[in-house]
């Protein structure tokens, strides 16, 4: 009686609580788990290609006859100029010499051989696997892509940071609309990759609630039964966690990884575009000092690929110092339990809280 309807209904699941689709941290075990628990699990597919696509849908459905959404990056794809040549190969020098500085023996990729897929095929993938909830991120659909999900009976959850993008999202029929506030871990959803908005979430959520008439979701910062009850209590009927995850059984993140994020302090917990230029909130490490304000930071896809050699190299090593981190403002003792158990948990203890607020 505590938890809002409408979103759980639609979806199909007990409880709107959602697992954040966090691209190289969650994975098809997590999801299954947050299924289990009777949430939302999220399958992250980023901009992988078709075929990788229906490889891991495939993974989940073996694993689960509930429910859960696929989530895809929605980005435009820049040109490739001469400017943009002559900037991937000086960057591309930099960070090389970065690297062997630093006792990391890498080869990052000419731009030539990077492939950049576009999420129209990931489209045509999802309706023929029969997802039927989709979740997107980095700007809206595209009218047909929006017109043929929708006439396969796919739920479409756009993201918002702004109250912008939450009317150009209502605009274009997206039926839930997922605000993620500035305190998120992660990326940041915005439909721009500069100049991005940097909107506390709980008045983010309040001016977007006000204006849209469609159900909302809030991400960002919630961990506990008392930032839950502030989303809902400003209009929230549905709530993402990512953070929460982090260092859970399920999660993709080595133990070196989860050892870090458990010591780190508040003022460490930034935005960065320096690993995929877009910006993105982390933990600040040696890489990020150098590249940040530089002249290495390629848009977004670009330097992504370009910088995904060297996370890797630094992950193999154990070196937190030239690894994307990526977690929330809201810092705790991020526990290693299992996805079902910690969500299980949230919800136990929001429900407990709730019921001593009515007594």
């Amino acid at each position: 009686m505590f938890w809002p309807d409408t979103i759980s209904k639609k979806l199909g699941i007990q409880y709107p609580v959602i697992q954040a689709p966090m691209f190289g941290v969650s994975t098809v075990e997590m999801a299954v788990a947050a299924a289990k628990a009777n949430c939302l699990g999220s399958l992250a597919l980023a901009d992988l290609s078709a075929d990788q696509s229906v490889e891991l849908i495939r993974q989940m459905k073996k694993r689960t006859d509930q429910p859960f959404a696929v989530n895809i990056f929605v980005h435009d794809i820049p040109e490739v100029t001469a400017v943009l040549k002559e900037k991937y190969a000086d960057a591309k020098q930099f960070i090389e010499h970065l690297a062997k500085d630093n006792a990391i023996e890498v080869r990052l990729p000419d731009l030539e051989e990077i492939r950049v897929n576009s999420y129209h095929t990931q489209i045509d993938a999802v309706i023929e696997e029969n997802c039927k909830i989709l979740s997107f991120t980095f700007g809206n659909l595209d009218d047909q892509s929006i017109r043929k999900l929708k006439e396969n009976g796919v739920i479409l959850i756009g993201t918002c940071t702004s109250v912008k993008e939450a009317l150009l999202l209502e605009k274009s029929g997206i039926d839930i609309i997922c605000v993620q506030g500035i305190e998120a871990g992660g990326h940041r959803g915005s439909f721009e990759a500069e100049n991005i908005p940097q909107i506390g979430g709980l008045s983010l959520l309040s001016q977007v609630d006000d204006q849209v008439n469609v159900p909302l979701i809030y991400a960002g910062g919630i961990y506990d039964p008392k930032t839950l009850k502030a989303a809902k209590d400003l209009g929230a009927q549905g709530f993402q966690v990512g953070s929460l995850l982090l260092a859970s059984q399920e999660s993709a993140l080595m133990p070196f990884e989860k050892e870090r994020l458990k010591k780190v302090r508040e003022e460490e917990i930034i935005l960065t575009k320096s690993f995929s230029g877009r910006y993105a909130r982390g933990v600040k490490n040696q890489f990020i000092e150098k590249i940040e304000n530089s002249e290495y930071i390629l848009p977004y896809p670009y330097q992504n690929k370009l910088t995904n050699a060297l996370r890797k190299a630094a992950k193999s090593l154990q070196n937190p110092e030239f690894i994307g981190l990526w977690a929330g403002q809201s810092i705790y003792r991020y526990s290693e339990r299992s996805t079902e158990e910690i969500l299980k948990k949230l919800i136990e203890t929001f429900e407990t809280s709730m019921n001593m607020l009515s007594m």
